[in-house]
């Protein structure tokens, strides 16, 4: 393992196997929100979709991705032979959240590693600034067609919105208004991230005229990797609880349902699967005012399903997230089934992403972690625990297409059932 000082170089050729590594980033002392930058030759961000952060984890191609290595705070996967020809450099950044300064930080780290094997380390720590709100901590570039790796150490006086604007993007503006057709890229830095088990965040619904009309609900998953394009398929599904204790189900392209009427969600359509240079996504739009309808407050379970059709493969491999976003606002169910217990199990066919109560007034999400049992094929089912949501997994099954023939078989023993 190398340690580098600032302004050493490194070339990646002959310590990387395909151009493929993991960097991990490590510091205390204050929160940071951490971005890496695809960069084109004029050191631009041309494309919005090569900023790489906390609200767009992952570029189109996967050739950059969030992802902490064990034991780091924060950190990227790099398949550096993925990114277009136009993406020259790659920079990696810090900012400081709130009125902290990196001044404020205790000693950190960037490191470089080929799966768990360490390959090279910069250290640094906040006696390294002064006043600044940001700092470029390393850099990817290309010269005479191979990568290499910089330590750069560089202090920004800007925070995040600072750092997108120094390299030629340009953050959307909060409120929305009128605005001509943009010549730089917009970047939304505006999301709550929702990450472990247990947590929740509550949205504000608003009254009149201009208050937001829908709820949109995105379930995204990546392609998994293993050279099978038939498998990294997933089916978003939701179940919805009503006041008087009865569920309803709502899945692609069978049971679409309506925004308008019963049952007040709709589906968007089915996404057949990822693929290597574009994730899939599948949209859920929920009328905000479903606890009017229904007379009182209703949940909602989100989860996503491989079915044994499509080829054995864990769900955890394609990396399923949830995003909510109800105007301005958004939140992210991120919770990393990775490191679940039944994430290398390919009987395991269903993961609930997200959870939400809807009252009148808000909207209470949280992420979930659960999964079906090995070999199951019920659906997660929710009842009324005082005035949470309780989930267990001992729903009916309910299969799509030519194979809802046999759910009555599957259902002979189970007196739940899902109404219409």
């Amino acid at each position: 393992m190398e340690n580098l000082i600032k302004g050493q170089r490194l070339a990646l050729s002959g310590l990387v196997t395909g151009n493929a590594l993991q960097l991990g980033i490590k510091s205390a002392g204050v929160p940071l929100d951490f971005a890496c930058f695809g960069l084109d030759a004029n050191g631009k961000l041309s494309d919005e979709r090569y900023m790489t952060f906390f609200n767009q984890p992952r570029t189109p191609c996967g050739g950059v991705e969030t992802s902490a290595p064990a034991g780091d705070a924060a950190g990227f996967s790099y398949q550096l032979d993925r990114l277009p020809a136009s993406i020259q450099r790659l920079v990696v950044t810090v900012a400081v959240e709130g009125a902290a300064t990196m001044a404020q930080l205790g000693s950190g780290y960037v490191r470089l590693l080929d799966g768990g094997r360490e390959l090279a380390r910069f250290a640094f720590s906040g006696l390294d600034f002064a006043q600044e709100k940001a700092v470029m901590l390393g850099e990817f570039y290309r010269k005479d067609g191979a990568w290499r790796f910089m330590a750069v150490g560089q202090g920004f006086n800007g925070g995040l919105d600072a750092l997108v604007a120094h390299f030629g993007g340009e953050v959307a503006p909060q409120v929305a208004e009128p605005v001509p057709e943009p010549i730089a890229p917009k970047i939304s830095l505006s999301k709550i991230s929702l990450t472990k088990a247990g947590q929740t965040h509550k949205v504000s619904l608003e009254k009149g005229a201009g208050a937001p009309k829908k709820l949109t609900v995105k379930a995204t998953w990546v392609d998994n990797g293993d050279g099978d394009d038939d498998n990294d398929d997933l089916d978003l599904r939701v179940g919805i609880l009503l006041p008087n204790g009865k569920m309803r189900f709502i899945q692609a392209p069978d049971t679409p349902g309506h925004f308008d009427a019963m049952p007040f969600v709709r589906h968007l359509g089915d996404v057949a699967g990822a693929s290597g240079k574009e994730p899939a996504t599948e949209t859920v739009e929920v009328n905000p005012a479903l606890a009017q309808h229904y007379g009182g407050t209703v949940g909602l379970v989100f989860s996503v399903y491989s079915a044994l059709a499509n080829g054995a493969v864990p769900v955890a491999s394609m990396r399923p997230k949830m995003v909510m976003q109800y105007g301005e606002q958004i939140v992210e169910c991120a919770f990393d089934f990775r490191l679940s217990k039944a994430a290398e199990d390919d009987t395991v066919y269903t993961y609930v992403i997200g959870m939400a109560r809807i009252t009148p007034d808000s909207i209470t999400l949280e992420p979930s972690g659960k999964t079906s049992e090995p070999g199951s094929e019920a659906t997660p089912w929710l009842s009324w625990q005082g005035e949470g949501l309780q989930l267990a997994f001992n729903g009916p099954v309910v299969f799509k297409g030519e194979a809802k023939e046999d759910e009555d078989d599957f259902n002979a023993d189970n007196p739940r059932r899902y109404i219409a």
